[in-house]
């Protein structure tokens, strides 16, 4: 009996086409749902050109225009942009093999408690934390800069107990590290996802804002400040929310974003492309969960206010 588990990437960006693309190459059955990129992938493959793994090219790619024409998947990865969760709910729906496992490979906080109730109860949702400096830079077409980590951690579905869901999880993290790829399983989701904005809050809103990438930001003192300002604004409205970071967190993402290449984050290149940017998952959620613990992020609160303003202005 053959139980290697079919794949499905739902949302093949620069998330999606990366991931779809490594999975694939690790002799993986992978099925990727496109929409806007399907003719150029159907005729000519998924390409990542990436500074860590040099140039690679996926042909023939298992591409589908409808869902319908999909198989069920036993695995679904979701890397569509957190604007467009609602209307991928059907989707994931009938794309997913009974009992399948769905992973919000997604920035920002709650996205999995909004999605949940869309879903049956007979699916498991899990949390991705993607960890890449990766854009699109044509259809079908992927530009990785460095990193590519993926931690998991269990949201909601049929695992009730612990050690199902940590077995759950360390299936999923395999997956990835067979795809020369670091995976972790975390233990607490909500900590993990705190984890990560810490780094996106500051960088994604400012990058905006500036209109810099990493290494301008990070080599000026006075933007150097308000970033490290930012950051540690987050980690106490994560201790706050009851989930508290470890110690010198900030500083050693500041210490990481110092050896990365010059970045620009997606939210950049959503406003620059006049899509919607992930203003809800990434500041409205996190505030309204600080908010509710007691706790003021009057510089986080200031950037969504101007990115609400500019994204209005562009609409």
């Amino acid at each position: 009996m053959n139980t290697a588990p079919r794949i499905g990437i739902i949302g093949s960006g620069a998330i999606g086409g990366f991931y779809g693309l490594m999975l694939a190459r690790a002799g993986f059955d992978v099925h990727f749902l496109l929409r806007s990129e399907f003719t150029a992938v159907a005729s000519q493959g998924l390409r990542v050109n990436s500074a860590v793994h040099g140039e690679l090219h996926l042909q023939p790619v298992q591409a589908y225009q409808s869902v319908t024409d999909m198989p069920l998947c036993d695995w679904l990865l979701v890397g569509a942009k957190t604007t467009s969760n609602a209307e991928l709910a059907p989707l994931i729906i009938q794309a997913a093999a009974p009992g399948a496992k769905v992973v919000l490979m997604q920035n920002g906080l709650a996205v999995e408690d909004e999605l949940r109730p869309l879903l049956p109860d007979s699916l498991h949702l899990l949390g991705g934390l993607c960890y890449i400096c990766a854009h699109r830079s044509a259809p079908g077409v992927v530009e990785h800069q460095s990193l590519g980590n993926v931690n998991l951690g269990y949201h909601s579905g049929p695992a009730a107990d612990a050690e199902s869901r940590q077995q759950l999880l360390e299936q999923g993290c395999d997956l990835f590290k067979t795809a020369g790829l670091d995976s972790i399983a975390m233990a607490e989701l909500n900590q993990a996802r705190w984890q990560k904005l810490v780094w996106n809050v500051p960088y994604n809103g400012l990058a905006v804002l500036l209109g810099s990438a990493t290494t301008a930001l990070m080599g000026h003192s006075e933007s150097r400040a308000l970033i490290q300002a930012i950051m540690q604004e987050v980690v106490e409205a994560a201790r706050a929310c009851g989930y508290p970071l470890p110690e010198g967190f900030a500083g050693k993402l500041l210490a990481a974003t110092d050896r990365m290449p010059d970045y620009l984050p997606s939210m950049y290149h959503d406003f620059m492309l006049k899509r919607p940017m992930e203003l809800h998952a990434i500041y409205a959620a996190p505030l309204a969960a600080a908010a509710n613990a007691g706790c003021a992020m009057p510089r986080t609160q200031m950037l969504y206010q101007t990115l609400c303003f500019l994204e209005q202005r562009a609409r």
